[in-house]
């Protein structure tokens, strides 16, 4: 798979990272593209990937695209990126930005699979919700195999996205909360704090692996 990134903030990021982790492509095969070129070639340096200056460079050989910019960027990278578009599956990883716009800006013969991950697939255990768009059965594996390296995969309805995002797309960021506050109290009650954090962090770890193994809550 040649795969080309737009974006390579933290989302971005914590999905490469979660691919090479599971060898699920090869370092060679990235091309990253971000309007940051520091940011993509310090990255591209570290991994081992292809740095690219230029749309047509990064989108050269790639038959998926992944697209992790920000909402409100996507309109301009769509637009700039239409023109070099064939018959690559366009992954888009952006909130609440929705088939239809995808296919209005991405045009009528475009491959969609939208996205909604969470950062956990840093480390492999990220929640991806993910919905279909003119993808062959072929493309919707290849894009369920991607994903799978960094977490569990869900297919879902479009109409559930906004849901997900509220549930597994935001939530990581109320766990690290309960994580903080729940290592506030035992600081408090005169534990360490990088053994508080610690046991705060197996102590949710641990529940969450409970909820899983027994599917009860």
């Amino acid at each position: 798979m040649n795969l080309s990134v737009f974006g390579t903030g933290n989302m971005g990021q914590a999905m490469i990272r979660g691919l090479l982790a599971k060898r699920a492509v090869k370092a060679q095969d990235l091309r990253l593209y971000d309007k940051d070129i520091q940011k993509a070639a310090a990255l591209a340096d570290e991994i081992g990937a292809v740095s690219c200056t230029e749309i047509e460079q990064a989108l050269t050989g790639a038959d998926t695209i992944l697209l992790a910019v920000k909402p409100n960027v996507v309109p301009i990278v769509l637009q700039a990126i239409r023109p070099f578009l064939d018959n690559q599956l366009l992954i888009s990883i952006a909130a609440g930005i929705t088939i239809s716009d995808l296919r209005r800006l991405a045009g009528p013969d475009v491959a969609i699979a939208r996205v909604m991950p969470n950062t956990p697939a840093l480390i492999g255990a990220g929640v991806s919700a993910v919905c279909f768009d003119q993808v062959s059965a072929e493309q919707q594996q290849k894009t369920t195999e991607l994903l799978s390296a960094c977490g569990r995969v869900y297919p879902v309805p479009e109409s559930a996205m906004d849901a997900v995002t509220g549930l597994s797309g935001s939530g990581p960021a109320y766990i690290m909360l309960v994580i903080e506050s729940l290592a506030d109290g035992a600081v408090r009650q005169g534990l360490p704090r990088d053994l508080a954090l610690e046991m705060a962090a197996m102590t949710v770890y641990g529940s969450a692996g409970l909820v899983l193994e027994s599917g009860k809550h």
